[in-house]
């Protein structure tokens, strides 16, 4: 039988207790994803257990690796509201920010890719079978390429939360998944910027597997009033750092 929300509540509130007493004695900070987080059920079957192998070559890596162009990314990739005939159902967003290395320089032409659920809460899959709205106008899938300011934009549709089967009523918060490549295509982030003030923060052992507060908070995009566009859009930023102090520190 599934655990109850009640069990994944109260081992996320010890496994925070554990990392603030240790960072308390420590005095150091993590700021990653704790891969093998018992209340994310199934990643204490998946997570990495052994050292990650060294590529022997990284430049021959890079020759048989995929590549892209920048006539292949173009305008109407990062309007996700833009690419069917219709408009979608849902709250028009723009989300927009910087992406920078670890001394705060820009890191320009970067692609940036996002995927996410509609504003039903459902993904635009075969394996998504939540019983939730397909929308026929909304694919949930865009890119750009950062500019020469290292900034990045995308006008989309804000997602909905969604039930997934960790344990009995487990539901995601709202959520974008990013995907970034440094100066390699060997060298990837995958990460998920969430909403300010979603209410399932505390149930969601996704979100609380990185263990640090603050951490947690640089996972929050922040509403931008000056952003939104009067009766079209809201808008939020999000930074993201690259190479920081940690590898693929995000924040």
């Amino acid at each position: 039988m599934p655990d109850s929300q009640e069990q994944i509540t109260a081992e996320i509130v010890e496994s925070h207790r554990v990392y603030a007493k240790a960072r308390e004695e420590s005095g150091q900070e993590s700021r990653h994803v704790l891969r093998d987080f018992a209340p994310y059920r199934s990643s204490i079957l998946r997570h990495p257990k052994q050292p990650l192998v060294v590529a022997g070559d990284p430049e021959a890596v890079e020759l048989t690796g995929p590549v892209f162009g920048v006539t292949d990314v173009t305008a109407l990739d990062s309007d996700l509201t833009r690419q069917h005939v219709g408009e979608p159902m849902g709250e028009r967003i723009t989300v927009t920010g910087r992406v920078l290395d670890r001394a705060g320089r820009p890191v320009r032409g970067q692609l940036v890719e996002v995927w996410q659920a509609n504003a039903a809460g459902r993904y635009a899959h075969q394996r998504d079978d939540h019983p939730a709205p397909l929308d026929p106008n909304f694919t949930g899938v865009g890119r750009c390429l950062t500019d020469g300011d290292g900034r990045y934009a995308f006008t989309t549709i804000k997602p909905g939360p969604y039930p997934w089967r960790n344990h009995v009523n487990a539901w995601r918060p709202a959520h974008i998944h990013f995907s970034l490549f440094g100066t390699a295509f060997t060298q990837r982030l995958v990460t998920q910027m969430y909403f300010p003030g979603d209410p399932l923060f505390p149930y969601d052992p996704i979100f609380n597997s990185v263990p640090d507060e603050q951490a947690r908070q640089r996972m929050v995009a922040a509403y931008d009033h000056d952003l939104s566009v009067p009766e079209w859009s809201r808008g939020f930023t999000w930074d993201i750092v690259l190479d920081g102090a940690f590898e693929g520190e995000h924040r």
